[in-house]
């Protein structure tokens, strides 16, 4: 924790620096002063003070009901494309704080600009709820071209999606998606995109656990996932097959991983079984639920995940992940959208990177 004395001018200080260097945009929201008093282990009053003093030095203001905005500018620079970003934020998705960070590295190299403001948005449900006024708001502004991350786990997703890039296309605005398609496989969006191979994605993770002594795989993810889900979960069926195992709909499992009755539902062989999980997320959330109601971890069933949260080595039972190539997926998505932007007529293009394994305690038997 932070000496008493110092815990103003020292966070006043932090936060002025990345404001200036860009770290925080013009136009986009501070964290909110829970989440910045958490992160410095100081008291919520103390950083009101911080806030305060940002907002007097011309940093920020305070937006009733919206947050502490950017208002400084950086000096005008010669930049010859401005891009708008419509990206979750850190707090909603750890991949996408290293996709984020990499396309701010690369602004600082290129004769292009980001607009940050589509991506303050730390949860899926506040991303819905802005994305739309961000989308008008890129349009009103004659960007040069958007990178969109399809919204997910909420419920009317695919409408939203669909509808944020028509608005996009109506405007002739050249488009990127990352990471997931507007649609569902097999069908495919005009749109460029990149990501992983999803559907070999799930074909490594499902061999893994076959390799590794399983006799029944489950796939385990929530509601309102990404269609990226539904190539993982087709990538794991298809490798089971071919491997003269069982899997249909009975290996399937929809649902919340904190939901301790449904997780009982789960067909569990002990010491056969393995279960993909969607993701990171939902992994550690399906380990704590079966802990508790007295499944062994390494001994009665694996589980694998995907995306290599950090905190994925620091569970009660080491998480094995598959790690996704952030910073090569911005690398990817800014070619393609200068690309996209000096010749509109191109055909769209789709770009499958490989990621790894991560293999850890929670997918070997012991």
């Amino acid at each position: 924790m932070l000496n008493q004395k110092e815990n103003f001018k020292t966070i006043y200080n932090y936060l002025k620096e990345d404001i200036i260097n860009g770290v925080y945009a013009f136009g986009a929201l501070l964290p909110t002063q829970e989440e910045v008093a958490q992160r410095f282990s100081v008291s919520r009053p103390t950083i009101s003070k911080v806030y305060l003093a940002l907002q007097e030095n011309g940093y920020i203001r305070k937006k009733r009901g919206y947050g502490n905005q950017i208002i400084f500018e950086q000096p005008s620079s010669k930049a010859k494309y401005i891009i708008g970003l419509l990206l979750p934020g850190a707090g909603e998705s750890e991949i996408f704080s290293v996709i984020n960070d990499q396309l701010l590295h690369l602004s600082e190299e290129g004769d292009y600009n980001f607009l940050w403001e589509g991506t303050a948005a730390n949860n899926a449900q506040t991303r819905r709820s802005m994305i739309e006024f961000w989308c008008k708001d890129y349009i009103k502004k004659e960007v040069d071209g958007i990178l969109f991350s399809p919204v997910e786990r909420i419920k009317d997703s695919n409408q939203i999606n669909i509808q944020i890039c028509n608005e996009i296309s109506k405007a002739n605005i050249p488009l990127v998606l990352i990471d997931r398609d507007i649609v569902t496989p097999p069908e495919r969006s005009k749109y460029d995109l990149v990501g992983i191979d999803n559907f070999n994605a799930g074909c490594i993770m499902a061999k893994h656990l076959l390799d590794a002594g399983c006799e029944v795989v489950h796939f385990f993810y929530r509601p309102c996932s990404a269609s990226s889900v539904d190539l993982r979960l087709s990538g794991v069926k298809d490798t089971v097959l071919k491997n003269n195992f069982l899997f249909n709909n009975q290996n399937i499992y929809c649902g919340d991983p904190a939901d301790i009755e449904f997780v009982k539902s789960i067909k569990i062989d002990p010491g056969k079984t393995g279960i993909v999980c969607a993701n990171d997320s939902t992994a550690a959330v399906l380990i704590s639920s079966l802990d508790s109601i007295g499944y062994k971890i390494s001994s009665d069933v694996l589980i694998c995940g995907y995306d290599n949260m950090r905190y994925s080595d620091h569970l009660k039972f080491s998480l094995t992940s598959y790690e996704q190539p952030c910073k090569e997926i911005a690398n990817i998505s800014v070619e393609l959208i200068l690309r996209r932007i000096k010749n509109k007529k191109l055909m769209p293009v789709k770009v499958n990177l490989e990621g790894e394994i991560k293999i850890r305690e929670s997918s070997i038997f012991q």
